[in-house]
């Protein structure tokens, strides 16, 4: 019993659950139907729009949940990590960009869940155009993504808590919104 103490826990399940966020994030329509910059700022913006989708629906699950949900954060962060070292980041460098990717994350958070939760389509594609689309905007790609992503909220409050944690996520498919009237 002591020594189970020490074990660490297998991460399995939070790790699947984070490539399933990331694959999703990489659907091929986001890019060219949808007009998101294929940039890194672009990939990691639909990285964080699916996150803030799983995580909005896993809050307020109780301790469990909250334990899991921390767990693919810390795993989103760490990848984050990895992947500003393999584009030749500094290592002095790194813990203030990851710093400013978390602000980012949690800014964003901020702006899309109150116009999730209200069901505000057009507050939402406010919020993509500030973030996903500054220099450029797509009123049209804007609106369709934020209509994409109420029908995520809603699909993602649809399953339990026991299927999201278990995979896979269902989400809605991107195809479905990339020529939506609006």
């Amino acid at each position: 019993m002591f020594f189970g103490l020490f074990r660490r826990r297998s991460r399995d399940a939070e790790h699947k659950i984070y490539c399933e966020i990331v694959a999703q994030a990489r659907q091929p329509v986001f890019y060219t139907d949808f007009l998101v910059p294929d940039t890194i700022d672009g990939r990691f913006d639909l990285i964080v729009l699916h996150a803030v989708l799983f995580f909005r629906r896993m809050r307020g699950e109780g301790a469990e949940v909250s334990e899991f949900s921390q767990a693919v954060f810390d795993i989103f962060f760490n990848d984050m990590d990895g992947s500003l070292r393999e584009l030749g980041v500094s290592d002095t460098r790194v813990p203030k960009k990851v710093k400013v990717m978390g602000e980012a994350f949690y800014g964003r958070a901020d702006a899309y869940i109150p116009a999730i939760e209200a069901g505000d389509a057009a507050q939402l594609a406010d919020a993509l155009g500030r973030n996903i689309y500054p220099d450029t905007p797509e009123p049209v790609a804007q609106m369709r993504l934020a209509h994409y992503m109420l029908s995520a909220a809603a699909r993602l409050g649809a399953q339990s808590v026991e299927t999201l944690m278990a995979g896979p996520v269902a989400w809605p498919d991107p195809e479905l919104f990339k020529a939506l009237e609006v």
